[in-house]
């Protein structure tokens, strides 16, 4: 019941939070973004041609009476038809975001626990050559361009001049063989790049809790390493690792895998996003930056309750 008032009460104050994000939004797209009435028109147009499309796109209310009516849209999850291509949004995100869930969740669920793996090694060994050769590699994974990653895995694994045993381009899942196939070099490319990150900040985030009391206590008194590591340092630094991971999430779903779904042309909320941005879809674009800033409000609510979970002493009041 506690958890549930709070719950209530925390989604209630991040209301200011999703109007803030919405309007900054709302208000470049409308001020800022491609105007789409010249495409529709066609060529040598009349004036009531040009107003006939205008008023169809809404182009013609006032600015207050749009944004309140893309309130209502978020409100109702309606988000009306795609521009470009006349579809409903909602059955474009329907179709769309799963396959960014099936793309991106391997890679983001192994790149956080190799991270953390890692960086016990590197913390456990801290100032010797494990530490050394760990954090060598965290450098060049984070120095490296995550674009320049997905081409160089691209040609490495799927191209004639390379390897060629996974598919360079595309997303003909059937089965469970058909989906290792066409997510597996999507995968390497996202954990290559988030390990040296990860594992960095998990490091710190260690490093500092093995330097508290009771652990030097627990390791005076002969505590093995795994226990250790598990039950002293680890439990006691999820707080931080939870807050990384969680707030990595609504980019993850939304947005974090445009990159991959452009290059490998991958039929992802991402590379819908994409498309959006270049031809000026404002139903897909309110669409996917309102479901963003609502993902963080109940991330933010997530967050908290998690901590409750692996911490008792915090407090949801």
């Amino acid at each position: 019941m506690e958890m549930l008032q709070y719950a209530l009460r925390k989604f209630i104050t991040g209301i200011p939070l999703i109007i803030g994000v919405t309007l900054i939004s709302f208000l470049l797209m409308v001020y800022f973004g491609p105007d789409k009435t010249y495409e529709l028109v066609g060529k040598n147009p009349t004036p009531e041609q040009i107003q006939e499309v205008r008023h169809q796109l809404g182009y013609d209310q006032p600015f207050v009476t749009r944004y309140l009516e893309y309130l209502k849209e978020l409100v109702t999850f309606d988000f009306g038809y795609s521009d470009s291509t006349g579809e409903r949004v909602n059955s474009i995100l329907a179709r769309t975001v799963p396959i960014s869930l099936a793309l991106i969740i391997p890679g983001f669920v192994l790149g956080n626990l190799l991270g953390i793996a890692l960086a016990l090694i590197a913390a456990y060994h801290r100032g010797r050559w494990w530490d050394k050769f760990i954090m060598g590699g965290s450098v060049v994974g984070m120095s490296v361009s995550f674009l320049i990653v997905i081409i160089a895995f691209q040609v490495i694994f799927s191209s004639n001049d390379g390897l060629g045993w996974f598919p360079v381009r595309g997303w003909n899942v059937y089965d469970f063989w058909d989906y290792l196939r066409y997510v597996t070099v999507p995968t390497l490319a996202t954990v290559f790049v988030a390990l040296g990150y990860n594992t960095r900040f998990y490091r710190a985030v260690i490093v500092e809790e093995m330097g508290r009391d009771h652990v030097r206590t627990a390791k005076a008194f002969g505590t093995p390493p795994g226990e250790l590591l598990f039950k002293h340092i680890l439990k006691n630094a999820m707080i931080p690792i939870i807050t990384r991971i969680m707030f990595s999430i609504p980019l993850v779903v939304i947005s974090g895998s445009l990159l991959l779904e452009s290059y490998f042309g991958i039929p992802g909320v991402g590379l819908v996003t994409y498309d959006a941005i270049t031809t000026g879809d404002q139903p897909i674009l309110k669409a996917v930056v309102g479901i963003t800033a609502v993902l963080f409000v109940v991330v933010l609510i997530l967050n908290d309750i998690f901590y409750k979970l692996v911490d008792p002493r915090v407090s949801l009041k």
